[in-house]
């Protein structure tokens, strides 16, 4: 099978065993909208920290169950799932570039429709709001990954994706930042018993002025999508190197149906989405119930944001160590090293648990853009329609993070409840070792 990348799909199937030290990790005349493309990183970066805030925002803003505020994660996520195949077609039928300025529109849209969401005091208007948002985020992601994959030559293919993705934390710490400055820290410090005890002209100054908060964090971020949208309209992209046709469509799904690899890693990233997002999500709360220092959700964000810092510096550590280490086995060290903290954080709670979950950020930090990386291996001329589904797999963050929630609402204890991302994190490991092996077979 051709891949229009000069045939070097036998290289990139012998990528794991051998990490690619040779190959040019980016082709000549592509470093521009190669760092166009990696900004778009850092962007969908932040919508997803911000909202991972939000849940334990909302939760008090309007005195909501654990289930009740997941649904913003279910909202976001959902339109990943959504989206992702539409936009694989589109930018068959466009371009890379129109697809990056189209996703980069919807962003901006839907962070702007948190205005008027406040505006009207509706819970439901926030979610159409993120619901577009996370829109804009997935055809994103959908054109930018599989682009990144096309800007060198295929053997280092997940190295490269790894380099882009290394970015992305830095508009995880923007969000992070965002969050726990502009929205924990403006939430009012009164209690839901204090609320309830309120009148209703009362509770609603306190919650138009919580959300306000909200909105002049997505204002920024709207702005920034703007801003980098007019940057790239202007700059002129060279055509990718990739010949990447879906060619006919039945027959390009019936070849990837033969890939085992595939399929696993449209399973592994499921779980792994559901578990990064409610690690995260859950993690304000966790650190509430458990660090003997923390007292309220701005405090908490402290310790998460950084966490984070050092998640994006594993993020350039782990994309420097697989020059010397096969991105397989990386991912199956980083794997077996969370499922131990996250053993910890469950069982020894406290400041110690507080301090194992922490410790497991970094350790998904390589997570993501590996699976997509190993699971695209080989598929060649299938590329953008195996990425778009590995994309759609991003539906485990809107499912499983509310599955998290509600067990946290039944047994009362947060604790309990990362027994699920424990489970999830066995999955990337099995996903791991299974790759590594199937790889070195086709060496």
């Amino acid at each position: 099978m051709s891949t229009g990348l000069g045939d070097t799909q036998d290289n990139m199937a012998g990528e794991t065993a051998k990490p690619a030290t040779q190959a040019a990790v980016i082709h000549k005349g592509m470093l521009l909208p190669f760092i166009l493309v990696t900004a778009c990183f850092a962007l969908w970066g932040a919508a997803n920290n911000m909202t991972d805030l939000l849940v334990p925002a909302f939760q008090k803003v309007l005195s909501m169950s654990q289930l009740q505020s997941s649904f913003i994660q279910s909202a976001f996520y959902g339109a990943y799932f959504v989206m992702a195949l539409p936009a694989a077609f589109l930018i068959q039928k466009y371009s890379y570039k129109n697809g990056v300025l189209i996703g980069l529109s919807i962003y901006a849209l839907g962070a702007v429709l948190c205005y008027p969401a406040s505006q009207a005091m509706s819970f439901e208007f926030f979610l159409l709001a993120f619901y577009v948002f996370a829109s804009g985020c997935a055809i994103l992601e959908t054109v930018a990954a599989p682009y990144i994959m096309s800007m060198g030559p295929e053997a280092s293919g997940t190295q490269r994706i790894n380099l882009a993705q290394a970015f992305n934390p830095i508009g995880v710490l923007m969000g992070v930042f965002l969050g726990k400055e502009v929205i924990l820290k403006g939430l009012n410090d009164a209690t839901e018993a204090e609320r309830a005890l309120m009148s209703a002209q009362e509770l609603s100054a306190i919650q138009s002025q919580e959300l306000g908060n909200v909105v002049t964090a997505y204002l920024i971020v709207a702005l920034v999508a703007f801003l980098l949208a007019a940057i790239i309209f202007f700059v002129r992209f060279p055509k990718g190197h990739a010949s990447d046709n879906f060619g006919e469509l039945k027959a390009a799904f019936n070849r990837l149906k033969q890939n085992k690899r595939w399929k696993f890693a449209v399973v592994a990233q499921f779980f792994y989405v559901g578990c990064q997002i409610g690690v995260w999500t859950y993690a304000i709360k966790f650190i509430m119930d458990n660090h003997s220092a923390v007292n309220n959700e701005a405090q908490a964000g402290e310790y998460v944001f950084y966490g984070l810092c050092v998640y994006t510096a594993f993020r350039f550590i782990c994309t420097g160590l697989m020059s010397i280490i096969s991105p397989s086995r990386l991912l199956s060290i980083m794997a077996a090293i969370a499922i131990a903290l996250i053993i910890v954080a469950v069982f020894a709670g406290g400041n110690l648990g507080t301090y194992a979950l922490l410790a497991c950020f970094p350790c998904m930090s390589l997570m993501f853009p590996t699976i997509y990386g190993l699971g695209l291996t080989g598929v060649g001329e299938d590329r953008k329609l195996g990425g778009s589904f590995i994309i759609m797999a991003i539906l485990g963050g809107a499912i499983l993070v509310p599955i998290q929630g509600w067990i946290i609402d039944v047994t009362g204890n947060v604790n309990t409840s990362y027994l699920l991302p424990l489970t999830c994190f066995a999955v990337v490991l099995l996903f791991s070792l299974f790759s590594h092996k199937s790889l070195a077979e086709n060496e």
